[in-house]
């Protein structure tokens, strides 16, 4: 059989398990477009608008990076999971549980610290209480938030991928339900503005944790898993593996988001126009990433399974089959912003300025799409694998050292821009994804070696 028939071959088990995996990840970003629409009706819009944008982000980068320590379960589950040892999968779940509980309670206070800290940072007068406000809402969801992250890894490394998928999906009516009654006062409420978009969205993500909390028990009890029939004590011995795991993924987001966010503000320096062409262009992109990283937690699942199985040569084919279904869909993104990036960008404005540069920046993104599928993707198969260092080190060494400056200078000394900017980020994120994808192929090799020293070891038939 061909190396492109076996890679074939993968493609049905791949996309069952990352078709509702990118449609949670396109329902996750849905719940803050969903928020900025409906503040964006309140008599003043730019205050609303800003509040619940700054305080999103500021959240999401301290809490979900805090969740994504839960991200060593997508190892220790599926591989668990693959080898059919199910108690070892409860085991890890418990274990998760337990960092919940011990991490969920730092993140409020640095979430509380960041809300009382605002005044310091110069935020404009006019935000600054709706986004205090805002963020302390939000906070209170941060263990609901934590609790949906454990179980969501659970259910995805035991193969239950639509429950994630209804749960987020569901979640956005819940929250578009109460960003209705609660902004605005219907059915009899109190209109509390962007207040009330908070407590939508705590809403929605306790909905979140308790739909798939459900979902656990009740797999639980129609199989009879024994999910509560092993040792509850905390195991330290796991919990060190989980955080020797979770921790660099962690980072490796943290670093992600925080190029980003520094990017942003940086062309906040630039005129009106750059800075809201740089949101057009990063909205877009942000959105065509969603549908690569859902691949990519698939990629995860798949991998651990088979190594799992103690089919290393599978994991290479999976592993494979999941980058080229990744690359595959960057490719009709890169050419929908190639091709029409004015209409895309009129869709969002009227202004010639912003659509001028939007187009400029969508031509760049074009340019790194191929290489943000790969590099998201490998890491998803890597992470597969237990390797989760890899893809930390990449972000860290070309984005903060390679990309970020190179983009900054293009941006300021040499008199770029935005496209400047854009620029440098599309250099590292370039040299990312090739570094990873060469990283896969060794891992390839070295898992193929493997499983000709298992055939080699196996006795021969009678």
């Amino acid at each position: 059989m061909s190396a492109l028939e076996n890679i074939r071959r993968e493609w049905r088990p791949l996309l069952a398990l990352a078709w509702p995996l990118v449609l949670a990840e396109i329902g996750w970003m849905a719940m803050g477009i969903i928020d900025t629409i409906m503040v964006g009706r309140l008599p003043d819009s730019a205050a609303a608008i800003g509040a619940v944008s700054l305080g999103s982000i500021l959240f999401v980068t301290s809490t979900v990076s805090g969740s994504c320590l839960l991200l060593g379960l997508d190892t220790v589950v599926s591989q668990a999971y693959g080898a059919g040892r199910m108690a070892d999968c409860h085991r890890s779940l418990w274990s998760a549980l337990y960092l919940c509980a011990a991490v969920a309670p730092a993140l409020m206070i640095v979430n509380a610290a960041m809300a009382a800290g605002l005044p310091r940072f110069g935020v404009n007068p006019r935000v600054l209480p709706q986004t205090a406000a805002y963020i302390r809402i939000l906070n209170w969801g941060t263990l609901p938030l934590m609790l949906y992250f454990a179980f969501r890894r659970y259910l995805q490394g035991i193969g239950l991928v639509k429950p994630v998928m209804f749960a987020l999906v569901s979640a956005n009516a819940i929250n578009l339900f109460g960003n209705w009654v609660l902004i605005y006062g219907h059915l009899g409420f109190r209109a509390m503005g962007t207040d009330g978009s908070a407590w939508a969205t705590f809403a929605a993500r306790v909905y979140m944790a308790g739909g798939l909390i459900s979902c656990a028990l009740y797999y639980d009890r129609a199989r009879r898993s024994g999910l509560f029939h092993v040792p509850l004590a905390p195991e330290w011995p796991r919990l060190a593996r989980l955080l020797k795991l979770g921790i660099p993924a962690a980072t490796q987001v943290v670093l992600e988001i925080g190029v980003f966010g520094l990017a942003t503000a940086l062309i906040a320096r630039l005129d009106a126009a750059s800075l809201a062409g740089h949101q057009i262009a990063l909205n877009l992109a942000s959105l065509t990433f969603m549908v690569p990283l859902g691949i990519s937690s698939a990629a995860a699942v798949r991998v651990g399974h088979l190594i799992g199985q103690r089919d290393p040569a599978a994991a290479g084919r999976a592993g494979w089959s999941a980058l080229a279904c990744g690359v595959a869909f960057m490719s009709l993104a890169a050419f929908a912003f190639l091709t029409i990036p004015e209409r895309i960008a009129r869709i969002y404005t009227a202004d010639p300025a912003v659509i001028r540069i939007s187009v400029r920046l969508l031509a760049i993104a074009a340019a790194f799409q191929l290489f943000d599928g790969c590099q998201v993707v490998a890491a998803g198969a890597l992470r597969g694998t237990g390797n989760t260092r890899t893809p930390m080190l990449c972000n860290l060494l070309f984005y903060w050292f390679v990309g970020l400056p190179l983009g900054m200078w293009l941006c300021f000394r040499a008199g770029w821009g935005a496209a400047g900017l854009w620029t440098g980020l599309c250099c590292g994120l370039i040299l990312i994804g090739s570094v990873l994808l060469a990283v896969w192929r060794q891992t390839v090799a070295d898992l193929r070696r493997s499983a000709a020293a298992m055939q080699r070891r196996m006795p021969a038939p009678p």
